[in-house]
């Protein structure tokens, strides 16, 4: 487990990450390629799931790259960990698998987005980048995937009586989350509507603030549980 030095340049906050894999040579190479950013600064590095939370808990990282299978304790339940203890940090999970249950389960420990092992290393910085600013780093192919999960949860749901009221969005907001749910960023879903960046964002967070959850696949997962979107 390694600190770095803090190092930030004048005139603007870098995003802090912490990398998270039992390979030193994958952290190397990850880090490497973040530390040519002008904007990214690397915090910390871990080997095991178990390093990464201790690590998370003080240095209070914007995003950590995690890494899916590992000794000691796993990226799922470090990611569980973190989510509890540093909610703001928000997780890449890196696998080589794309399997639905490692996907779904990621998704429901906290994680923000998954990415590939196969990557290109330089595509990392921009995928850092879009997970800081908020998007969700789901792939259309994972997208499909997770909600045929998400379907498949709804029915097996589908008797469950509601529990708490289920807070009211508009249409407008309906249509966004459906897209997201589609696995479209923002910029496609400003096309797809018509609409600005910025206007997608915003409803974004109002969906996020009403829903009092963290991230957009989170939302989308709640709003299949609670029968608020119908996936077929």
């Amino acid at each position: 487990m390694t600190e770095s030095v803090d190092a930030r340049p004048a005139g603007g906050e870098p995003i802090r990450v912490m990398i998270v894999d039992d390979h030193e040579l994958i952290r190397r190479s990850l880090a490497l390629a973040l530390a040519a950013e002008p904007d990214i600064e690397v915090v910390g590095e871990a080997s095991d799931g178990q390093e990464a939370v201790e690590l998370a808990d003080r240095l209070m990282p914007d995003v950590a790259l995690m890494d899916v299978r590992m000794p000691r304790q796993d990226g799922i339940e470090a990611t569980k960990g973190i989510k509890a203890s540093v909610p703001s940090t928000r997780i890449i999970m890196l696998t080589v698998s794309d399997e639905e249950e490692d996907l779904f389960e990621a998704i429901k420990a906290g994680a923000t987005g998954y990415l590939l092992k196969d990557v290109q290393i330089n595509d990392v910085p921009a995928a850092v980048r879009g997970v800081h600013e908020g998007q969700s780093l789901i792939n259309p192919a994972m997208a499909a995937k997770l909600i045929s999960e998400f379907a498949n949860m709804s029915r097996k749901e589908s008797e469950r009586p509601p529990q708490l009221p289920v807070p009211r969005l508009t249409e407008r907001e309906m249509e966004v989350l459906r897209l997201v749910a589609k696995g479209m960023n923002n910029r496609e879903i400003a096309k797809q509507l018509f609409i600005s960046e910025n206007t997608v964002k915003n409803h974004v967070r109002n969906i996020l603030d009403k829903l009092q959850l963290h991230s957009r696949m989170e939302a989308v997962v709640y709003a299949v549980r609670e029968r608020m979107l119908e996936i077929t």
